[in-house]
């Protein structure tokens, strides 16, 4: 899929370069689109599997992919660009392997705004699946319930959006090769994706809901007052991450499912601070739940997008 050979060399110390224009400079540095070719092309060196469907693992979620069958790892830091992850909960590594007869890349782990990286950094995996000819992601995170039925430990697939964390990764110069300047949002998380996982979950008696998920920037917990105010304008759940990542898959053409593990009440809910060592403990909790509704979905996804 990627249009030029990859770089010799490791350039992750180069992140700097995430800022420069998409299509390059007169410098030669090579533009997003040609940086996310070279992670691509990296990563089909290593593995001669090719994802039809890549999964971002969020806090405490990334186990599933230590059950992919004829699984290659890689380290973030030694793929070309590649963001680093520091947040707690995140092993920082892409697999490579099977689910069932599916081949699929799974992030453990990903980055975000509050550990300092820009948008342009958060989205580039996506850029990268892009380029590597994935077709759709499977998007996870730990979140906090705001609807009193999204208790500790629920699983809710996300139907849409409010983005709060103030930048969005299409800003700046476009590059077409991606997608489109003005992209269309309406139907950001796919219905049918969505109608499986809800009725898989069902079948495995789960009891999933779907919800609106609530993007701020972190790395703060919210307050009472803006848990309130959250609720007003339509959201259910809140959490730090994903919104971006849906917003670069869209642009390019990657189809989106999205998935909430509710590991804590949001601020004012209960009566008790909240930390980040509970979000934790509640998705190991509710690990194999997650771990059998992906295994049950996935197959679907896939028949879907051949």
């Amino acid at each position: 899929m990627s249009s030029r050979k990859r770089s010799k060399t490791n350039t992750n110390s180069a992140a700097g370069l995430m800022s420069s224009p998409t299509a390059g400079n007169a410098d030669g540095i090579p533009g997003e689109f040609e940086r996310a070719g070279q992670a691509a092309d990296f990563i089909h060196a290593r593995t001669e599997l090719r994802p039809e469907i890549a999964l971002v693992l969020g806090s405490g979620l990334g186990a599933f992919a230590d059950e992919f069958a004829d699984a290659t790892k890689i380290p973030y830091a030694e793929i070309p660009y590649f963001p680093r992850s520091t947040a707690i909960g995140h092993a920082g590594q892409l697999v490579v392997g099977k689910v069932g007869e599916i081949p699929v890349a799974g992030m453990q782990g990903r980055v975000h705004l509050y550990e300092g990286y820009s948008v342009k950094e958060v989205v580039f995996p996506i850029r990268v699946f892009a380029r590597m000819g994935v077709k759709a992601v499977i998007l996870t995170n730990a979140a906090g319930g705001i609807k009193r039925e999204f208790s500790q430990g629920r699983l809710v697939v996300i139907s849409d959006h409010i983005n709060l964390q103030g930048v969005n990764p299409l800003t700046g110069p476009n590059d077409e090769r991606f997608g489109l300047r003005f992209h269309d949002m309406t139907a950001a998380y796919d219905r049918r994706f969505r109608e499986m996982a809800v009725g898989e979950g069902n079948r495995m008696g789960i009891g999933i809901y779907e919800g609106v998920y609530a993007a701020l920037p972190g790395p703060s917990y919210e307050t009472p007052a803006e848990i309130r105010y959250l609720r007003a304008i339509g959201a259910d759940l809140v959490g730090m991450s994903t919104v971006p990542e849906v917003i670069a898959a869209r642009h390019s053409g990657i189809r989106v499912l999205g998935i909430s593990c509710v590991t804590n009440a949001a601020a004012g809910i209960l009566d008790q601070p909240l930390n980040h060592v509970e979000v934790l403990e509640t998705a190991e909790r509710v690990k194999e739940q997650f771990i059998g509704l992906l295994k049950a979905v996935i197959p679907r996804m896939a028949e879907a997008i051949r």
